[in-house]
């Protein structure tokens, strides 16, 4: 393997490097390969190791790469088409194609972050159902539904004490109410270490959280904080005002 020596350039030399990482992924790499080891690659392109990493880690924010536990850092597969809906009167869990997995429910302090949405005090509790999505067989997201408890009156603990038949409980009462809207924030972030082992990933992995309050007439009935795999998905808006996570290919066709 011969040896690529960058050429003198305006731009960061991590970011010319990103660029000639990319075309060798097009052209000497399959889907799942495993890439060589930093020292390989360094001496290939004639860098640093500190610059081979960051130009790593954008390929990866930009899903190009991923890294996985115990394998290595990989050739990402394309990615998955996720339609997140925007409807005004869109429930929780009622997105186009959903394939939302219950997995738990307990009463837990509520985040501080997610009191000041709920209009609630912090470390009050409330329902937190946790649930994870699966698109074309791969985990493409990790949710908190946070759920007061005067959202879910009806809701019996005798019912259901525990685990995911609580969880669809809880679902259930809440799709009762009758719902003004909702609304929606998306940004950049870094997966937590619960949500790195949900979707099979590193911690500090990039992530795409997407936030939403599900409003109703006496205030905020709950919200949800998705974690949304980077690598994986990406945010598109459509003229109908839908948002989805659109696969690569479809967009790269559309242009």
């Amino acid at each position: 393997m011969g040896t690529t020596q960058l050429e003198s350039v305006q731009e960061p030399k991590y970011w010319h490097l990103k660029t000639l990482l990319s075309e060798a992924l097009d052209s000497d790499f399959a889907v799942g390969e495993v890439l060589p080891n930093e020292r390989d690659l360094a001496a290939r392109f004639g860098v640093a190791r500190a610059t081979l990493r960051q130009a790593l880690e954008q390929l990866e924010l930009e899903g190009r790469l991923q890294r996985r536990r115990g394998v290595g850092t990989t050739v990402a597969p394309p990615r998955v088409k996720v339609a997140v809906t925007t409807a005004p009167h869109g429930r929780p869990g009622s997105d186009p194609d959903e394939a939302w997995q219950p997995l738990d429910c307990a009463m837990d302090p509520v985040p501080a972050s997610v009191a000041v949405l709920l209009g609630m005090e912090a470390d009050e509790p409330v329902h937190v159902v946790r649930r994870i999505r699966v698109a074309h067989g791969q985990a493409v997201a990790a949710e908190l539904l946070y759920v007061p408890a005067g959202s879910v009156p009806e809701l019996s603990a005798i019912e259901a004490p525990s685990g995911p038949v609580r969880a669809r409980s809880v679902l259930r009462e809440l799709h009762r109410l009758d719902l003004d809207g909702q609304d929606r924030s998306v940004e950049l972030g870094s997966a937590r270490a619960d949500d790195a082992r949900e979707l099979d990933r590193l911690p500090g992995a990039p992530v795409l959280v997407v936030t939403t309050r599900y409003l109703a007439a006496a205030g905020t009935a709950a919200v949800s904080v998705a974690t949304y795999r980077a690598d994986t998905c990406r945010l598109t808006f459509g003229d109908s005002g839908a948002l989805e996570i659109s696969h690569e290919e479809q967009e790269r066709k559309a242009s």
